[in-house]
């Protein structure tokens, strides 16, 4: 199981676990209980270790920082992973800092002539062997291009992904021994847990992936007055050297400075909503690592700020679902309408569609109510999804690591959003957003975008339905379709029959009176149909197609 630089790197490991005193966490697990006396005839515990006052959260940060940068990264991701860690903890691993000592500037300059295969001088007019920043996976120079235009080039660590390598090795035999030994262990899926980060962290090797996620979200916010996101030059951009524009802001959680340049604060904290909800619900994609280091502030005019965002190594998506049931979600819970919460988590498949919605209202309803005790400005996002996955835990939730990235990354913009303005209303910044988002969601314009989508490819597969038919009527005469129907599987099958029907007549009536009311508008007729002026005809087409329609939708779609 254990090649000769994994046991070098165990025995490391152990030493460390050793000198940070969490030998104790270790033999007070459910696997080493039986022989926790042990502990007591090791050799170092006959010393005095004066550390072992610290709680154990703090001894575990110490440790993942001693171990070196792969395991603080990977502290960092547990740090988001509540479902998985007690809140002493988690809270402990937050402050992990993903600084490193830089490495030379002559192994960057190498670095940089090999992948363009020439000097860099005929690259950059100048640059700056002397980095600007230093963490686990890369660091950063500036540099001017040829042409005079200023720049920040990103560089990998040599020799990084061996590294690497080599410790999300260590990961996976820990994983599958905790997998297998620890009761916890299944329901967890450890081994899922470290695929995730082994994913997560090489794709930060791929520095033309993160220039291509800068690029999506610059275009998406392209002339946006609340958020500016630097240009990358791709001519220059390598997958281990990534160019982009230079950047000069404050940076977002030096407060007092802000202060001193008369910056908006309700403003500010306000705009850091709008562009972390306008990332999840317009565009479903998210910057998901939006921690202070990477954000800063353009308080040129100082009444109207704009935040800058730069490292865009780690973005989240969601599906469409998902975001229709997050959205839905927000909002019922605002209302204090828990059972539909509950629903929503079932009919979601975030929790086994078998469990009892009233036993899981009941539990929701008891963790919630209390936080509406507070002010509506005191409630949490970020901590009321995290209640909720804790409340479906006892629930069989499994994990949803789309839904624990947003998780973070909305944990940090609320953290961020305070700090900025104390008297920050979350609810009230996001809740118009929100229902903004549902209605057009759900609106009559929303069935007409949805069948214009639809409608090219139900185009494409009309001319093939014939074929398919025959096809299988042929089988079914030859003999070769075999189908064994219960009586119970034949009526429900009847009842899916006509439900289906129903449906099919009420979308097609339904999409008739649509595209009669679409032409009224189009056509933009002066005198009345009938005795009906002919827009409030249209509208009036319109909401009975949608009511069709909507009504027409399978409710697991």
């Amino acid at each position: 199981m254990f090649g000769p630089a994994q046991l070098l790197r165990l025995l490391h490991i152990n030493r460390v676990l050793v000198r940070r005193g969490l030998d104790e966490i270790v033999f007070a697990t459910h696997l080493f209980r039986p022989v926790g006396f042990l502990r007591h005839l090791l050799p170092w515990n006959w010393l005095p270790r004066h550390h072992l006052d610290l709680p154990r959260g703090a001894r575990i940060r110490l440790a993942l920082e001693d171990l070196g940068p792969i395991f603080v990264k990977f502290g960092q991701m547990l740090s988001t992973r509540r479902d998985l860690l007690p809140d002493d903890i988690a809270l402990e691993l937050a402050k992990l800092q993903d600084q490193v000592p830089p490495f030379p500037g002559e192994q960057a300059r190498t670095i940089i002539e090999r992948a363009y295969g020439q000097p860099w001088e005929t690259v950059f007019e100048d640059f700056s062997f002397q980095p600007l920043a230093s963490a686990s996976i890369a660091q950063v120079h500036a540099a001017r291009l040829r042409g005079g235009r200023e720049a920040v080039v990103k560089v990998l660590r040599p020799g990084i992904e061996k590294i690497i390598r080599r410790d999300i090795d260590l990961l996976y035999i820990i994983a599958t021994l905790a997998q297998r030994y620890w009761k916890e262990g299944r329901r967890l899926r450890p081994l899922e847990v470290v695929a995730e980060y082994e994913k997560t962290i090489f794709d930060e090797l791929d520095l033309i992936r993160e220039a291509a996620n800068a690029s999506q979200l610059r275009h998406n916010f392209k002339d946006s007055p609340i958020l500016y996101v630097p240009e990358v030059f791709w001519p220059e951009t390598r997958r281990n050297v990534l160019v982009m524009e230079r950047i000069y802001g404050i940076p977002v959680g030096d407060v007092a400075e802000l202060h001193r340049r008369g910056v908006d604060m309700k403003k500010l904290s306000e705009r850091g909503v709008v562009v972390f909800f306008t990332q999840v619900f317009r565009d479903s994609f998210f910057h998901a690592d939006m921690h202070p280091g990477n954000i800063f502030v353009n308080a040129e005019d100082p009444d109207d700020p704009r935040y800058i965002a730069v490292d865009f190594g780690i973005i989240g998506t969601l599906s469409p679902t998902d975001q229709h049931y997050l959205a839905e979600n927000f909002l019922a819970f605002f209302q204090r309408d828990y059972r539909r919460v509950a629903e929503l988590h079932i009919e979601s498949g975030w929790v086994p569609g078998a469990t009892r919605v009233d036993e899981f209202e009941s539990a929701i309803r008891t963790v919630s109510e209390p936080i509406f005790d507070r002010p509506l400005k005191e409630i949490s996002f970020g901590g009321f999804l995290l209640t909720l996955f804790q409340t479906a835990r006892r629930f069989n939730m499994e994990v949803q690591p789309q839904l624990v990235l947003l998780q973070k990354t909305l944990l940090n913009i609320e953290g961020l959003g305070r700090q900025l303005d104390p008297d920050l209303d979350l609810w009230k910044t996001a809740k118009p957003f929100l229902e903004s988002w549902m209605r057009d969601r759900v609106g009559p314009w929303a069935v007409i975008k949805r069948i214009k989508y639809f409608i090219p490819r139900w185009a494409d597969q009309t001319p093939d339905l014939p074929n398919l038919v025959y096809g299988l009527l042929r089988k079914a005469n030859a003999g070769e379709l075999a189908v064994q129907l219960h009586k119970q599987e034949m009526e429900q099958l009847r009842r899916d029959l006509r439900r289906a029907n129903r449906r099919n007549f009420h979308a097609t009536v339904g999409a008739a009176l649509i595209v009669s009311a679409a032409l009224l508008f189009s056509l933009g007729i002066p005198q009345p149909v009938g005795f009906w002026p002919a827009p409030l005809l249209a509208w009036v087409l319109a909401g009975l197609g949608a009511g069709l329609l909507l009504g027409a939708w399978p409710k697991d779609v």
